[in-house]
């Protein structure tokens, strides 16, 4: 057993795959970059040196203090404060697992309905094949910022009371509902061309249901065009989370993102106080950047034509 499980790890490691990341610098980087934010915004509770939502923690004195670098400075908020004298590198750690954590839930929304719905216009065809692609046309027509605000703005009318608790939820679904056409115009051109090959043909002469043929057959061999795609929307969702959080209509600011905390450094960037938006707007470019970068690397292992 132990020799088998060697063996699967060691093909594993020589895979295309593998070995495309051991020799590409700006994957490993941006790996190592991704999985620093990832585990400093999961553990934020125990690596951040403040808890910046701790009332009984805050004081107004210690409000506006510039980096530790810096006249004034104090060692133990490395990077400053805000006006409220929260710290901002702990407001940067917080801030990080809403923007990560809605940019994932987002994406994960928009691929699984983006691939349900690409998997049975291509597999089904006729008029459903149709319907499900004039609807993804009309959508691409409109901006995704433009189709999120519209979500949420709807959320609001319906839901006026309970708004601010499930604010997060309405943005997953904002942002998602902006986000599954690329999936299923991928997901429909693939199953369109996988669907006429010969193992579905023999499920069919099997009379296996066609649910079953779409979900054991076609959908594993589309699989990797889609990892592409997500891989690189979630980049695209957080800068959407960020926007919109910066206009004022995502994540309440009892629990900022990335983008409330540039929104609130905004209002002091002009009199001097620049650190309070400086430094969470240089943390949301490196983790969208490190993303883009793993994005772009895989999309070059998966593809065939690219191995050398």
């Amino acid at each position: 057993m132990n020799a088998r499980l060697v063996a699967a790890l060691r093909l594993s490691w020589d895979s295309d795959v593998a070995y495309s990341f051991r020799h590409s610098p700006y994957a490993i980087v941006a790996a190592i970059v991704f999985v620093l934010f990832v585990g400093s915004a999961v553990f934020a509770p125990w690596v951040a040196p403040h808890n910046p939502f701790d009332l009984s923690q805050l004081d107004l004195s210690n409000s506006l203090k510039p980096p530790m670098w810096l006249p004034g400075g104090d060692p133990s908020f490395p990077l400053g404060t805000d006006d409220q004298g929260r710290d901002i590198l702990s407001t940067i750690l917080f801030g990080a697992r809403i923007s990560l954590a809605v940019g994932i839930a987002s994406v994960l929304f928009s691929m699984v309905l983006g691939v349900a719905l690409g998997l049975i216009a291509g597999y089904v065809g006729g008029s459903i094949d149709a319907f499900i692609m004039r609807v993804a046309d009309v959508q691409l027509s409109f901006p995704a910022i433009l189709i999120a605000l519209l979500v949420d703005g709807l959320a609001r009318a319906l839901l006026p009371r309970s708004h601010e608790s499930l604010a997060f939820y309405v943005l997953v679904l904002s942002i998602g509902v902006s986000g599954w056409v690329q999936y299923a115009r991928t997901v429909r051109g693939t199953t369109l061309v996988e669907k006429n090959k010969e193992y579905v043909q023999a499920a069919r002469l099997f009379g296996i249901h066609p649910l079953a043929i779409m979900a054991r057959h076609v959908l594993p061999n589309v699989l990797g065009p889609v990892l592409v795609i997500a891989t690189i929307h979630i980049a695209t969702a957080i800068i959407t989370e960020a926007t919109l959080s910066f206009l004022g209509v995502g994540v309440p600011p009892t629990q900022p993102s990335l983008g409330t905390l540039i929104r609130i450094g905004n209002d002091f960037l002009f009199s001097g106080e620049w650190w309070v938006t400086l430094f969470p707007g240089i943390a949301l470019v490196v983790m969208v950047l490190a993303i883009n970068l793993l994005g772009d690397w895989l999309r070059d292992a998966l593809n065939p034509r690219l191995r050398t």
